[in-house]
């Protein structure tokens, strides 16, 4: 799906020079609007009316709301004479009559009644999530409909906390939106979002498990139906105990076998964790002996040690290479992004763990410099035999993204990621 980063690069309509002001929808609902003067209040905004154009549909008008049991009265856009920050001024009536009441026209759509909290949809028909706010364009006694944002901060804003901007706007320009005709749009809550699937994959895994939270069975398994092995086992990891269990429900059994074969040891003993044991039962069957003996052995034992829950995904080197035959091993590996947060420094036979070197540092370094000359010593490490408590405690300390574990005699045997241990640890205090 389109995110902010691809949208906001879309041409906007040319204000006409610097006579321009962008606004969020819910920064105008229910802002008081006056009849020419500050203390002249008839009312405030209940809605915005639009023309949907060819591509950037225009205002029409604003829908006032009296309260007391008067009807909402329409407010045609040329009457609009400024937005204030306090107050939308407006001209009077002409004769000291009322404004006209609204009346639906072919081809006008009501911002809040027709489009904030409606569904988007992928060009598939598959639900995305929901628009929580829309960016308008005021330029010249116009205002256009530019974005929809479907960010929380559009949330926040609608309660009043727009102050609070929590993560990043995620602004999807008009052109992407086609909403279905109103009549649609008041009986199936839906508008359509016209992008690839593609752009499915690029979501972050994060974002993709709250997207799947919140669907239907049929729409949460075709939804995931789009991801690849990779994409899915990464979504799977991050979702909640209930929608873990609701997408295991759905999957075949090959594709089931595609997926958990993408996942760490860790994230298959807690997605195990949460499923009915008939279901454990069928998925063991799925996957390599060597894998079912170790989750069998997690899942049984209450005190599970760092040996059993670490990875062999790792790049070690030797003190004596140069940063840039290890960077072009790297480049050449063809190995997951995850595998290089750092690079663990061995000695002999026995792969004693001597350092570790940082992958910014690496790509900061000369290509001549030597490995040993860059990396640091010693390496904070988990023992073989460490329990998930310590583990847990050991990534809260110091942040790493890996954490290598090594036995007595500090022989490194693989490492443990963050998010498989403190993932399990956040699952586990919200269950």
């Amino acid at each position: 799906m389109a995110t902010g980063n691809d949208t906001k690069t879309a041409k906007l309509p040319d204000p006409g020079g610097l006579d321009f002001r962008f606004f969020y929808f819910s920064e105008l609902f229910h802002r008081r609007i006056c009849a020419g003067k500050i203390h002249d209040r008839i009312g405030k905004l209940d809605d915005l009316v639009f023309s949907i154009g060819e591509v950037w549909p225009e205002c029409v008008g604003i829908l006032i709301e009296h309260g007391w049991g008067k009807p909402t009265e329409l407010v045609p856009w040329n009457r609009v004479l400024r937005i204030e920050d306090d107050a939308i001024f407006v001209q009077p009536p002409e004769n000291g009559a009322a404004y006209p009441p609204f009346v639906d026209q072919p081809g006008w759509m009501l911002i809040e009644n027709h489009l904030v909290g409606r569904t988007i949809l992928d060009i598939d028909g598959r639900r995305i999530e929901a628009v929580n706010d829309v960016h308008v364009l005021e330029s010249r006694g116009r205002m256009l409909l530019v974005h929809v944002d479907t960010s929380f901060n559009g949330f926040l804003r609608r309660w009043g906390f727009g102050r609070m901007q929590v993560v990043k706007e995620n602004l999807i320009s008009w052109k992407f939106v086609q909403p279905l005709n109103i009549e649609d749009a008041v009986t199936t809550d839906k508008v359509s979002l016209s992008v690839t699937k593609k752009q499915v994959h690029e979501l972050p895994s994060e974002d993709l498990a709250d997207v799947l939270e919140e669907l239907s069975g049929e729409e949460q398994a075709a939804l995931f139906s789009a991801l690849d092995s990779e994409k899915a086992a990464e979504t799977l990891g991050e979702a909640e105990p209930r929608a873990k269990r609701q997408l295991i429900a759905h999957m075949r059994a090959e594709r089931a076998r595609t997926v958990l074969a993408e996942m760490s040891i860790p994230r298959l003993a807690d997605l195990f964790s949460v499923l009915p044991h008939d279901h454990v039962v069928d998925l063991m069957g799925l996957l390599p002996a060597a894998t079912v003996k170790r989750l069998r052995s997690i899942l049984s034992e209450r005190e599970v040690t760092a040996e059993a829950l670490m990875s062999s995904e790792y790049l070690a080197v030797t003190r004596d290479q140069t940063v840039g035959d290890v960077l072009r091993q790297i480049r050449g590996s063809g190995g997951e992004p995850h595998t290089f947060s750092y690079v663990y420094v061995i000695e002999g036979e026995e792969r004693s763990l001597v350092g570790v070197v940082d992958l910014r540092e690496l790509v900061l370094a000369k290509d001549e410099a030597a490995i040993g000359d860059v990396m640091t010593s010693p390496v904070i490490a988990a023992q073989h035999d460490d329990l998930r408590d310590d583990l847990e405690e050991l990534f809260a300390r110091y942040h790493y993204r890996l954490v290598p574990v090594a036995d007595v005699h500090d022989h490194l045997l693989g490492v443990i990621r963050y998010t498989d241990i403190m993932k399990a640890a956040v699952t586990k205090v919200r269950g």
